[in-house]
């Protein structure tokens, strides 16, 4: 696998953010309140960084499929907003090890992983 072309993409809305701050009890103004998020240095709702690797987590599952997970280092160095379109990459770098990456369409990554898996 290349890390040039994506395997997967997103295109997130408000709703998914709201929902995914009712499952995991992060209700952070900045993902939840659009007017709050607006007066914020982001200007807009932000993603939760454990739902972009949610994503990418599916992605390495049909990537991978019957490995589980075992260790992960996540990155997240900048902000996915609402409606903003990402892409997801991910390159085998070793029998057991993948690198995951999210990116916005201009190629500005949100997500970093690095994976371990059995």
């Amino acid at each position: 696998m290349t890390d040039t072309t994506p395997q997967g993409s997103w295109f997130p809305t408000q709703a998914e953010f709201d929902t995914f701050a009712a499952l995991s009890g992060d209700a952070n103004p900045i993902h939840t309140d659009p007017g709050f998020a607006a007066r914020s240095r982001f200007g807009r709702t932000v993603s939760h960084g454990m739902l972009i690797y949610a994503h990418l987590s599916a992605l390495l599952t049909r990537l991978a499929p019957g490995r589980r997970q075992r260790l992960a280092s996540l990155l997240f160095p900048n902000p996915a907003y609402v409606a903003e379109y990402l892409q997801f990459f991910a390159k085998q770098t070793a029998p057991c090890q993948w690198s995951l990456t999210a990116r916005r369409a201009d190629g500005t990554p949100v997500a970093e992983a690095q994976v371990t898996v059995e």
